[in-house]
């Protein structure tokens, strides 16, 4: 607690110096290697009680991010990773400038924002920043190409701390991303708008010490492990996510894309069905499902149209604690926990995400001897199913 405070301590007396000697090059390196210590809800604590008790103004506290954010720059310009235009990694680093441009618009609107008297004369700076919280929001497809694709091939190769934390990063970008859209529905405009400064100010600084992390360890890491074939298999499964900021040039795979021959009958107590059958059944449930087996591995999903949750092939093989975010790991490991002890057979979950109203099914799979072969996920919209009422018996050709 003692460190955290000091390190605090030094931050407050740096920002002091930095607006004193604004040429100071040796402090400007000091300012970023203590920001890289500080969660960014640390840094806009101290930086909010420097404007409230010590008379900082919001223009100098700007200028220390903005100090930051030109140190990241030049950092991010001194050790360009090369790869093609092509290559998922390309595709991330511009990604990365987009969204780092989108908080910077937001912080800088957010600056105007405060510096007006009413709601009334901020109406159309509002207007502006909606545009831009929308491209925030657009920015989540960069996040689950990361965690579905990304992640798991690095994974492969026992590299599992960096995609851990950068994953719990991308949770708490979402998590500030929510506040800035819940700020707005404050009626209290004064307090509106220090709040939505000082978030704004936390996204920006908490994205560029992310992205500083996948440019320094995460990448590297990735370009040094990953084969050239699976970096072709990284795109195409990129392609299927979206992007969220530009689009990519198309790849042209000299490899088939041809899939392998669905030949042979599976034979069921039941019937029997040809492979090609079964898995065309499978994708046209009007459910996603997603099975792990014994071993805590994920061997199969179905790709259905629509699915509500992203999939990707990357995450045949992972483990199932690894396809989760960092705080919902726990409860995966109690439930799979529990299947195994017999302790119960399924849990349910439920929750609303946009207009759908998501039913989420897990099941103890077990053979006639009660023996634990995995657990099923099953995940549903109910939305259109609570919206039935009365009967329908009579067939619609409409």
């Amino acid at each position: 607690m003692s460190e955290l405070f000091n390190k605090k301590e030094y931050l407050k007396n740096l920002i002091k110096r930095v607006n004193q000697e604004k040429d100071n090059e040796e402090l400007k390196k000091e300012l970023q290697s203590i920001i890289r210590e500080l969660s960014a809800e640390e840094i806009a604590l101290v930086e909010q009680e420097l404007m409230d008790n010590e008379g900082i103004t919001i223009d100098q506290i700007q200028s220390v991010c903005d100090v930051h954010l030109n140190l990241f720059k030049e950092y991010i310009e001194k050790e360009k990773i090369e790869v093609e235009s092509w290559h998922p990694i390309y595709i991330l680093m511009k990604e990365h400038e987009h969204i780092i441009k989108t908080a910077e618009k937001i912080r800088d609107i957010a600056k105007k924002i405060l510096e007006k008297r009413s709601i009334q004369e901020a109406f159309p700076l509002f207007m502006n920043l909606n545009i831009h919280i929308d491209n925030l929001m657009a920015a989540e497809n960069y996040f689950l190409k990361e965690e579905n694709v990304l992640f798991p091939y690095i994974e492969k190769y026992g590299i599992t701390k960096p995609p851990a934390i950068m994953w719990r990063e991308h949770d708490q970008v979402r998590d500030l991303r929510k506040k800035i859209i819940k700020i707005k529905d404050n009626k209290n405009f004064e307090e509106m708008k220090k709040d939505l400064y000082n978030i704004s100010l936390a996204l920006l600084e908490l994205f560029m010490n992310h992205v500083h992390k996948e440019h320094s360890v995460l990448f590297p890491t990735a370009l040094k492990l990953i084969k050239k074939e699976e970096w072709f298999d990284i795109r195409k499964q990129f392609d299927e996510i979206g992007y969220c900021c530009f689009d990519p040039e198309p790849l042209d795979l000299e490899k088939s894309e041809t899939e392998g021959v669905l030949e042979g009958k599976i034979k069921l107590p039941s019937g029997e069905l040809t492979v090609e059958q079964l898995k065309y059944i499978l994708n046209t449930l009007p459910i996603d499902i997603t099975f792990v087996d014994a071993n805590d591995e994920v061997k199969y999903f179905s790709e259905s149209k629509e699915r509500i949750f992203v999939r990707s092939r990357a995450i045949l093989g992972r483990k199932v604690e690894n396809c989760h975010p960092p705080k919902s790991v726990d409860i995966v490991k109690k439930i799979v926990n529990d299947f195994k002890s017999r302790k119960r057979d399924n849990a349910d979950f439920w929750l609303k995400i946009g207009e759908k109203y998501v039913y989420i099914r897990y099941f103890a799979v077990r053979n006639n001897k009660g023996e634990y072969l995995g657990t099923l996920e099953v995940t549903q919209d109910i939305a259109p199913i609570k919206e039935i009422h009365g009967e329908r018996r009579i067939y619609d050709e409409n």
